[in-house]
C-alpha cells in the first residue's frame, strides 16, 4: 500500500497540525483572559496557555523540521507512513489530554502528554544514529531539555508549585535550538543567495559565533535559575551585543529583497532584542517586566522563526521556487505584528486589552492563514528530495 502524501514527510502532517492548533489556542486564550470562558482547573488558564504554545505548537514544529532534515543530514529514507501517524496521533492525544485534564486527572494527563517528545527523540536518535551522524545528536540534547521542561512542568502542576521554573526551563531550550539551528540555515541560506548576486558573503563561522553561542547559553541558563539576579543581566546584555555582531556577519541587509531569507534574519534578531529587555527588567522592574522578556523570544524569536521554516520547507519540498507571494508576505506581516503588539502589552499595561487583542489577531492570522496558503503543498505528491538546511 503506497504511502498517503499527508505521512510522506515530517513536515507536512506536523506543520499543518501546528499551524491549526497555534493558530485556535491563542484565540481560546483571549476569550479565557476575557472571562468568557475558562480552559483549565488543573493548570489555570495561563498555564494552559502557555504550555500549548511550547510543548503543543512549537514542539509539533520542531518535529516536522527534525523529521525532514534528518534525511538529508543522514542519507537515510525519511520517516513516513505508520511511524509517522504514530507520533500524530499521540501529539493529538497530548493535546486532547490537555484540554481533559481535569477530567482524565492530571497524572494521566501528564503522561499522554509526555509521551510525545520521548517519541520523537527515540526515533530520531535512531535515524541519526542508524546514519552515524554523530555531531547532530547535540540538537537532541535540547529537545531533551524541552522534554526536560515538561516532565517538570507537570511535576509541579501535581505539586501545586507554581511551574515559573518549568516554562523558563523550556523557553531557554527554544532559544538555545534557535541559536544553534537557525544559526547554522540562517547564513547557509544567505551565502547561497548572496554567491549568485556577487555580493559580499557572510563570514565563516568563527570565534566572534563561538563566544556569542556560549554566552548566550550560559545567560540563558542564568536566567532559568536567577531571572532577577544582577549576574544574569550582565550575562543578557553582553549575549545581546555578541549576538547582534554574529548577526551582522551574516550579512544580512541586502535580502529584504528576499522576503522568505530577510525574515529569518528578522526573527534571530529577536533572541537579542530578548536578552535587551532581559538585562533592562532587572534594572528596571516596575517598567520593563518579566512578561516582555519572554514574548520577545516566544512571539519574536520562536513564532517568526518557525514560520519562516515552515514556509521556506514546505516550498522546498513540494517543489516550488522558494519566493514569499504576496499570500505568504501577509503572514510574515501579520506574525511580526503579532509579535511587537504582544511585548509592547507588556510595556504598556494601561493598553493591554487591546494589544493583547491585536496581537492574538496578527499571530492566529499568520498560523491559520499558513494552514489555508500552505495546504496544498502540504497535501500534494511529494516530488524530489529537497535540502531544508545545511547538514
Amino acid at each position: 500500500m503506497s504511502t498517503p502524501p499527508l505521512l510522506s514527510y515530517g513536515f507536512r502532517p506536523f506543520f499543518l497540525l501546528a499551524s491549526l492548533w497555534g493558530g485556535a489556542a491563542v484565540p481560546l486564550w483571549l476569550l479565557a483572559y476575557g472571562g468568557s470562558i475558562h480552559l483549565s482547573n488543573a493548570y489555570g488558564d495561563l498555564g494552559w496557555h502557555a504550555h500549548e504554545l511550547i510543548f503543543g505548537y512549537a514542539a509539533a514544529v520542531i518535529c516536522g523540521f527534525l523529521f525532514t532534515a534528518i534525511p538529508n543530514w543522514t542519507g537515510r529514507f525519511p520517516v513516513k507512513g505508520a511511524p509517522l501517524l504514530f507520533l500524530v496521533v499521540i501529539w493529538v492525544l497530548g493535546r486532547l489530554a490537555m484540554l481533559e485534564a481535569d477530567l482524565i486527572g492530571l497524572a494521566i494527563a501528564a503522561v499522554i502528554d509526555v509521551l510525545f517528545l520521548v517519541a520523537v527523540i527515540g526515533f530520531a536518535a535512531r535515524e541519526i544514529i542508524a546514519g552515524s551522524n554523530w555531531r547532530n545528536l547535540r540538537v537532541l540534547v535540547l529537545v531533551a531539555a524541552l522534554l526536560a521542561g515538561n516532565i517538570l512542568f507537570h511535576v509541579q502542576a501535581l505539586s501545586g508549585a507554581p511551574t515559573d521554573l518549568a516554562l523558563r526551563l523550556s523557553i531557554a531550550a527554544l532559544i538555545a535550538l534557535i541559536t544553534l539551528i537557525g544559526g547554522r540555515v540562517t547564513p547557509s541560506f544567505t551565502r547561497n543567495w548572496l554567491v549568485k548576486r556577487e555580493k559580499p558573503l557572510p563570514l565563516p563561522f568563527g570565534r566572534p559565533d563561538a563566544l556569542a553561542i556560549g554566552t548566550t547559553m550560559v545567560a540563558l541558563m542564568a536566567w532559568v535559575v536567577a531571572p532577577a539576579a544582577p549576574i544574569t543581566a550582565a550575562l543578557a546584555l553582553l549575549a545581546a551585543a555578541l549576538l547582534v555582531i554574529r548577526l551582522l556577519r551574516w550579512r544580512g541587509a541586502p535580502t529584504w529583497r528576499e522576503p522568505i531569507l530577510a525574515i529569518m534574519h528578522i526573527a534571530y534578531g529577536f533572541v537579542p532584542a530578548g536578552f535587551l529587555l532581559l538585562g533592562a527588567s532587572v534594572a528596571w522592574p516596575e517598567t520593563v517586566t518579566a512578561s516582555a522578556v519572554t514574548h520577545s523570544w516566544t512571539v519574536g524569536a520562536v513564532g517568526t522563526m518557525t514560520l519562516a521554516m515552515m514556509t521556506r520547507a514546505s516550498l522546498g519540498h513540494s517543489g516550488r521556487a522558494l519566493k514569499a507571494s504576496p499570500a505568504t508576505l501577509i503572514l510574515y506581516a501579520a506574525m511580526l505584528t503579532a509579535a511587537v503588539a504582544r511585548i509592547a502589552a507588556a510595556l504598556a499595561p494601561e493598553f493591554a486589552l487591546p494589544l493583547l487583542t491585536f496581537a492574538g489577531a496578527g499571530w492566529s492570522v499568520a498560523l491559520l492563514g499558513f494552514a489555508v496558503v500552505f495546504v496544498p503543498m502540504l497535501m500534494a505528491a511529494k516530488p524530489g528530495r529537497t535540502r531544508t538546511g545545511p547538514a
